[in-house]
Parts: C-alpha cells; sequence; structure tokens
C-alpha cells in the first residue's frame, strides 16, 4: 500500500536523531547507554519495506554519526576531506539499511522477533567489519565497541573482541527497538520481556573474569609527552624542539625514579622525526638521555628507504648500542600519510600537498623485544602506531607473536582540541580487554594514559601539556580466547551475514509483497 509523506519524514527525523545520539555514546560526552537508544532509533527507522527508501534512511543515520564524530578531521584536513570521508562511511549504513530490508524478507525472519534481533546485530557487524577494510585498507573509526569503554559489555572484549561488543551493542539496540514497538501497541507484556533480554545481556557480561595479575614479572616503564611548540601540521615544521621537548621529559623522569630503576622508556609517534640513525646531533641527544635514565628508549621516528617513499618506525635505543630492533608502521593512513590517485584527490582538495612524500607500509609484525636485565630475559612490546590500535588484526598479531604489553605510540599534534585523542584511547581500553594486556597509550601532546588489563586507566595526561608517566606494567602470556579465535569470528561474522542476506532474498521470491511486515510490524 501507499505510504504517507509524513510517515516518511519521520523515518528521517528518526535517523537523525539516532545518529546523533550514536556519537554521544562516545567520547568526549560518554554517554555510553546512549548507543542502545541511537541503533533503536535506526532500527525502527528501518521498518519499511523498501531497500531504496533504508538506503536513504541509513545515509542521513549515517552523517548525522560521522560528521559530528570525526570532526577532527575537518580540523586536520580541511572541510572536502572530511565531508568525503564522512560520506564514504554514512554509504556503509546506507548499504546495510538496503542489505536489511532484504534480508528480513525472508519469512523465517520477519515472523520470528527471537531471529530479527541476531540478525540486525550480524548485519550491523558485518557492516563495521567491511568498512573497517574498503577502501584503501578501511576506516575502523566509530565502530559500536569503541563507545562501550565504561559499559559493561567492554568484558565481552575478552571473549570475542570487537565484533562482538558491537554486535552486542546493536543486539541490546535492536531489543531496545522491538520494545518501543510494543510500547506503542500497549503490550507491556511484550515490551517487558524485550528490555528484560536486554538486561540479561547487559549484566551476563559481569560474569566474564578479567584477569589483571600479572604472570611473568612486571615491566617498570617512563612514557614522556613532550609537548609540541605549535598544534596543527606546523609542529612537523618544528622536529627540532621536538625531539628537545622529549629529551628533557626523559630527563625529568628523574624526578620520580632513580638512575636504573626503569626497564624501558616510551615516546610517542613523531617523538623524533629527525632519524637518530642519520642525523649525530639527535643520536647524541638521545643517547644521552638514555644513559641518564638508565634504560632503552623507544623512539617515534621516521626513516627514508633506498626503494623510495618514508617509513613511520618505533625504534628501540639502547643506552650503550644506540639504534636496535624497528618497527615500521604497517597500515598507513590513506590521503594523511600516503595519498592514493593524487592527481584526482587534488582536484577536490590541495591538502594532499602537504604530504609531501608518501608513507610506504612495513612488512613485520608489531613486536619489539627489550633485553631487560632484572628479568634476566626480554619481554615483548607489541606495538601499534597511532590509528593501528583500531584494526583487529594488526594489534592481534603482536600477541600472537609473543607481545607481553601492549604500547601504542601516536601523534594527535594535527587534531587540536577536538575528541580525537580521547576516541583513540577508548580503542586502546578495548585492546587491553580483547588481548589480557596491561596497555600504554602515549602521545606527543595526550590525552596518553596507563591501562590495566581490564581496561581501567589508572593514569591519564592532559591535552598540550608536558608530562611523563611512571608505572609498574603486569607482564602477561595467557592469549585470550579473542586473540585465539579472533580471525576465525571475523570471518564467521561475514559469511554468516551473507547466507542472512541471501535467505532473506531467496525468501521475497516465495513470498507475496502484500504479505511483508510493514511499517512498525516487524
Amino acid at each position: 500500500m501507499p505510504f504517507a509523506a509524513p510517515r516518511r519524514l519521520t523515518t528521517l527525523v528518526l535517523a537523525l536523531v539516532g545518529g546523533l545520539l550514536t556519537d554521544a555514546a562516545f567520547p568526549g560526552l560518554g554517554w555510553w547507554p546512549a548507543a542502545f537508544l541511537g541503533v533503536a532509533l535506526l532500527v525502527i527507522a528501518f521498518g519499511r519495506d523498501s531497500a531504496r527508501w533504508n538506503f536513504l534512511v541509513g545515509l542521513v543515520y549515517g552523517l548525522a554519526f560521522f560528521l559530528p564524530h570525526i570532526t577532527w578531521a575537518q580540523y586536520a584536513v580541511g572541510w572536502v576531506p572530511w565531508l568525503a570521508l564522512s560520506l564514504a562511511e554514512a554509504l556503509f549504513v546506507a548499504l546495510l539499511g538496503s542489505a536489511w530490508a532484504w534480508a528480513r524478507r525472508g519469512a523465517v525472519i520477519w515472523r520470528a522477533a527471537r531471529f530479527q534481533v541476531p540478525a540486525f546485530a550480524l548485519l550491523w557487524t558485518a557492516a563495521e567489519e567491511a568498512r573497517s577494510v574498503l577502501p584503501f585498507g578501511g576506516f575502523p573509526w566509530g565502530r559500536l565497541a569503541f563507545s562501550q569503554g565504561d559499559s559493561p559489555l567492554l568484558r565481552l572484549a575478552w571473549l570475542g573482541g570487537v565484533p562482538l561488543v558491537s554486535f552486542a551493542v546493536a543486539l541490546v539496540g535492536a531489543l531496545l527497538a522491538l520494545a518501543l514497538l510494543a510500547l506503542r501497541r500497549v503490550d507491556l507484556g511484550q515490551m517487558s520481556a524485550y528490555v528484560l533480554v536486554a538486561v540479561l545481556v547487559l549484566g551476563g557480561a559481569f560474569l566474564i573474569p578479567l584477569d589483571t595479575r600479572a604472570q611473568a614479572g612486571r615491566l617498570e616503564v617512563g612514557a614522556v609527552q613532550g609537548n609540541v611548540p605549535d598544534r596543527g601540521l606546523d609542529a612537523f615544521a618544528q622536529a627540532r624542539e621536538v625531539l628537545d621537548n622529549h629529551v628533557a621529559g626523559t630527563h625529568a623522569l628523574l624526578d620520580q625514579v632513580d638512575p636504573g630503576e626503569l626497564d624501558v622508556v616510551l615516546w610517542p609517534e613523531n617523538g623524533s622525526d629527525i632519524d637518530p640513525r642519520v642525523d649525530a646531533d639527535a643520536a647524541d641527544a638521545i643517547g644521552e638521555a638514555a644513559r641518564a635514565v638508565g634504560a632503552p628508549i623507544l623512539v617515534g621516528t621516521q626513516s627514508y628507504p633506498d626503494s623510495g617513499g618514508r617509513l613511520n618506525d618505533a625504534l628501540l635505543w639502547d643506552p650503550e648500542d644506540g639504534p636496535g630492533a624497528t618497527y615500521s608502521k604497517q597500515h598507513p593512513a590513506p590521503f594523511a600519510e600516503y595519498v592514493p590517485m593524487r592527481d584526482v584527490a587534488r582536484m577536490f582538495s590541495d591538502a594532499v600537498d602537504r604530504v609531501r612524500t608518501d608513507m610506504v607500509p612495513g612488512t613485520e609484525v608489531g613486536l619489539l623485544e627489550v633485553e631487560v636485565p632484572r628479568l634476566e630475559r626480554s619481554v615483548g612490546l607489541g606495538v601499534g602506531i597511532c590509528f593501528e590500535v583500531a584494526y583487529d588484526d594488526i594489534v592481534r598479531d603482536s600477541v600472537l607473536a609473543g607481545a607481553e604489553v601492549l604500547v601504542i605510540p601516536t601523534n594527535n599534534a594535527t587534531f587540536g582540541h577536538t575528541d580525537e585523542s580521547t576516541q583513540q584511547l577508548a580503542m586502546s581500553r578495548l585492546r587491553a580487554v580483547e588481548h589480557g594486556r596491561a596497555t600504554v597509550q602515549i602521545s606527543t601532546v595526550g590525552v596518553s594514559g596507563v591501562i590495566t588489563p581490564s581496561g581501567v586507566v589508572v593514569e591519564r595526561t592532559e591535552l598540550f601539556t608536558p608530562d611523563q608517566l611512571v608505572a609498574s606494567l603486569a607482564l602477561r602470556t595467557e592469549l585470550t580466547p579473542a586473540t585465539r579465535w579472533g580471525d576465525a569470528l571475523t570471518w564467521s561474522v561475514r559469511g554468516l551475514a551473507v547466507v542472512v542476506l541471501l535467505a532473506g532474498m531467496a525468501g521475497a521470491a516465495r513470498v507475496r509483497r502484500a504479505d511483508r511486515p510493514g511499517p512498525g510490524e516487524w
């Protein structure tokens, strides 16, 4: 039957409000329950049996979410790249709307709420997986899981990582949608049942054990947030002063510890954009700081291989022997650290020319072994540089290779006083729980933090201030279920989503359009 224009307008309003509410669940507002209500409103807005209309509904929701969520992109590179990235990510939600319209046309889905709820959550999670790999290696920012740092659902990361937490958020959101529809029908019994199941999902997460005990001793670390002379991209033009700030911060650690008490000192990404392997003055300054504190320093720097391009490096610098093991960032950020299709991109924004030399990807897993004489062995540091914390496989591979703690060196100077750094800290918290590893996020300008294996931030710095952190990190070797089986879970989500979609499309061929559920009936 035809649908009246006000009804269509209502669905768009629901999608708009749902997107804004979902963004409110993330840092900086951090109202994590808002994610459930945001998803619920989207589910209700998807109630029409039209793949085309639901595409538009999903696009509105996606823009309402991503535009405010990644305003830091506008601050860093301008309006056009920010709008383009927001639109590209919103299109995945739009495709989810179309996929959901097709999937629920199968009689099994739309006739039974017990199938509708997990089917929607599965498709949502699969859409997140898709935009985490496409295009240009994907952009996982804004996954529902990253909004749940203070939620009971964070504990699910230990069991199934980001996909399981996102699935649970979408599941609770879909249950809340059904509860709201039942309330509209004044069916209090059914509404109560849906709410009860949602509460059980949230409460059940508390049953997951999170062990924070040290299993292989403790690592004594110092971390230096040196700060930069100016906010924004101009900070890169003042590399010598940035280096001096981090050298001074390393010496300042001696106000809290004696020489030799620390096992390693952590610097952020771009702590020294002057490569100390080729610059004698930088080598002398870093070497002197390492000898003063009596510990190797993990230096964020860059190098220029003979094959071309540049590498974003995390370099271990020994007090006596100088440069040692190096990890090079595997996943450079497209249009920020390298520019695909540069000539085409320049037509839309000249900001692409700020990236003068494209960054090339490293090829080795993010594991650095640091010798700890006090423990009479080496300790594996799992390193993910900056945005790499958002990518499941990069962090997981480092733990599978032997990482006993996680280190996230990052540089947030380009993003000013936006929420980018706190959004990143939320990701680091989830990774700590997912892999059962103490984690340090260390930034040039903040926010830096020390995180327990249970996701609790025990120390944290402020933005654009020089600061130092000293922490004793529990070393853990046990692999969580998420670490062991995370890759299998990811592929299972992808496969099952395809099955649900194909089953719905096949079912649609057997069910008359007049017999399909109308708005609000599913």
